[in-house]
């Protein structure tokens, strides 16, 4: 057996038991309990540099292969609502995948959550009330995630429209006039509260 064979071998043990770790511990570690396996720092941040660990954020872990994107914002931010792009993706009115993930966040919680270098989360902070109506729960991720419901996310494009790339603003748009199982009583309610009612009556009442 040659010694870069057993170096090899030695190195995929080694990350096989960091990956047992790092699953028996929820799927996200902080560097200081991957401490307790006793191995080299450098080594962690090898198997970073090769893609087989994932630094979700300064001192934290994940195995590269164990979660997706969309897997990992469903664990790290269950309180947290899908809004804007994400969701209209998320409902088949937009075609291309958004970039990061758009998150709508009570405003009182620690900015620091959302530094993360892997995936890239783009927050909307909100006052706490504004997350309590017009939202419901989606498979996504393997799991549930809260997601504004259709009338409630086309106020929210509405009052974001600056926020938004053109393009998929119109198309979300389009798509939910579109959409048969629109509400247009629902969404006139919502507009209102969300101080979004004559824009909502001219660019979408038209059609409604």
């Amino acid at each position: 057996m040659s010694d870069s064979y057993a170096m090899n071998e030695k190195r995929e043990l080694i990350l096989k038991r960091v990956k047992a770790f790092i699953a028996e511990n929820g799927g996200v570690v902080k560097k200081n309990r991957l401490n307790e396996l006793g191995i080299d720092y450098r080594r962690i941040l090898d198997y970073v540099e090769t893609g087989d660990l994932v630094r979700i954020k300064s001192g934290y872990y994940a195995a590269a292969d164990e979660f997706s994107e969309e897997e990992l914002v469903v664990k790290l931010f269950p309180d947290a609502v899908l809004t804007l792009e994400n969701a209209l993706y998320a409902y088949g009115y937009i075609s291309r995948k958004p970039y990061g993930f758009r998150l709508a966040v009570d405003k009182n919680t620690s900015k620091s959550r959302f530094k993360l270098e892997f995936p890239q989360i783009l927050p909307f902070y909100a006052e706490p009330e504004t997350l309590c109506f017009g939202v419901e729960k989606i498979a996504f991720g393997g799991g549930e995630m809260n997601i504004f419901d259709r009338e409630r996310l086309v106020c929210e494009c509405l009052k974001y429209e600056d926020k938004m790339e053109r393009e998929q603003f119109r198309e979300g748009l389009l798509s939910y006039i579109r959409d048969k199982d629109k509400d247009a009583a629902k969404l006139m309610e919502y507009a209102k509260e969300r101080r979004v009612a004559k824009k909502a009556q001219s660019m979408i009442g038209v059609w409604l």
